[in-house]
């Protein structure tokens, strides 16, 4: 079954902290939101320091293309494309696997908490993780046994999880049970979010 995006609003209100009025907040009415992870339960929030600057890789503006091309709103026919509310709401539902398709050395970086990393390159041939059974074309991927997706990578250019997108639906993966978080890494840390490490 897929996320059921219009109950965003009432979830994550059920789920967040009480808000403070000089906090800088998720939304009006949420400060935080607290996620199920590998390592236990973990509290995304966004950076209380109003002064606050994006540095390191994820402040560069300019990076030559290819490999650096910036990559379209929608990565292939059928996908959804989402924000960041819509990637809290989804790490709560245990329906969706938010999933780092990055690289283990970006992984390594930092991530969302509560996501799981299946780089780009491998996804394609792991879906019997994600429920698909193998056939001799690629996979079999019944849309009600499978979970929805959620995929990132480090922001609107990088191809890692558009790429993963399209190889994971060539290989029998349905396309309307994956959405796309364009913004990624770069999008999460520029609003300050709570980043997880990877290792």
């Amino acid at each position: 079954m897929r996320f059921d995006f219009l109950a965003i609003p009432a979830f994550l209100a059920a789920l967040a902290s009480p808000v403070a009025a000089d906090q800088v907040n998720i939304t009006r009415d949420m400060a935080s939101v607290t996620v199920p992870t590998a390592r236990g339960p973990a509290t995304i929030s966004r950076e209380q320091d109003t002064n606050a600057v994006i540095e390191g890789a994820f402040a560069r503006i300019a990076r030559p293309c290819p490999d650096f091309c910036i990559q379209p709103m929608v990565p292939a026919e059928g996908v959804t494309t989402v924000g960041e509310l819509e990637v809290l709401a989804a790490l709560q539902d245990p329906g969706t696997l938010v999933v780092d398709g990055r690289v283990r050395p970006d992984w390594e970086t930092g991530t969302i908490p509560g996501s799981i990393n299946m780089p780009y390159t491998e996804m394609a041939d792991r879906l019997h993780e994600l429920g698909c059974e193998v056939d001799f074309d690629g996979y079999i991927c019944d849309p009600e046994g499978v979970p929805a997706l959620v995929m990132f990578c480090n922001g609107p250019w990088c191809g890692q999880s558009p790429t993963a997108i399209r190889r994971i639906i060539e290989a029998g993966y349905p396309a309307d049970k994956i959405s796309y978080y364009r913004w990624g890494m770069q999008g999460w840390r520029m609003l300050g979010l709570t980043v997880a490490g990877g290792s």
